[in-house]
C-alpha cells in the first residue's frame, strides 16, 4: 500500500467512497474540492492505493491555529477506507500519517467529529488512542453558492 496526496484524477474513486460514508452525488464536484484542498496551505487530502493504482481510502485532514495554547490542532475532516479493504490496517496507516504530519506542523492535538451512528469507527478511532471530548454544537449556514 502506498499514500500520496490526492490529485483530480482520484476525484470519481474518493466519490465512490464518499457514498460509502452517506455522501451521494459528489462526483460532479469533486475536482474543484481536490484542487482547492490542494491549494490550500492548512489543508490535506492523502489517499491510499494499492500497487495496481486502486484507491482503497482517503484522509482529509485540516490544520488549525489555537490562540489560547501553544501548540495548533489538526482536524479530520473526512476519512474513509473502501469496505473491501476495512481490518487490513489502510486506516492505521492513514491515521499515522496523519499524526505525522500533525506533529512535523506543530499540533499538539487531533480531532475528529464522528456521528454516533458510526460504531465501527468509534472502535478504529478508540484503538489509535482517541478519547471522547463531548459536547458538539454546530449552527447550519445551509447551502452557499
Amino acid at each position: 500500500m502506498h499514500l500520496r496526496p490526492a490529485t483530480a484524477q482520484d476525484g470519481p474513486a474518493i466519490a465512490t467512497l464518499l457514498a460509502q460514508l452517506g455522501y451521494p452525488g459528489t462526483t460532479a464536484f469533486m475536482a474543484e474540492k481536490i484542487a482547492l484542498l490542494s491549494a490550500h496551505p492548512d489543508a490535506l487530502l492523502l489517499v491510499a492505493h494499492d500497487d495496481a493504482g486502486q484507491l482503497l481510502g482517503f484522509i482529509n485532514l485540516h490544520f488549525m491555529i489555537q490562540l489560547a495554547l501553544p501548540g495548533d490542532f489538526c482536524r479530520i475532516a473526512y476519512f474513509c477506507v473502501d469496505d473491501q479493504a476495512r481490518s487490513a490496517g489502510v486506516g492505521r496507516q492513514l491515521e499515522a500519517a496523519a499524526e505525522a504530519e500533525a506533529r512535523a506542523r506543530g499540533c499538539d492535538r487531533i480531532e475528529v467529529h464522528c456521528h454516533e451512528r458510526r460504531v465501527d469507527a468509534h472502535r478504529f478511532y478508540y484503538r489509535q488512542g482517541y478519547e471522547e471530548s463531548p459536547k458538539y454544537l454546530m449552527k447550519r449556514l445551509g447551502f452557499i453558492i
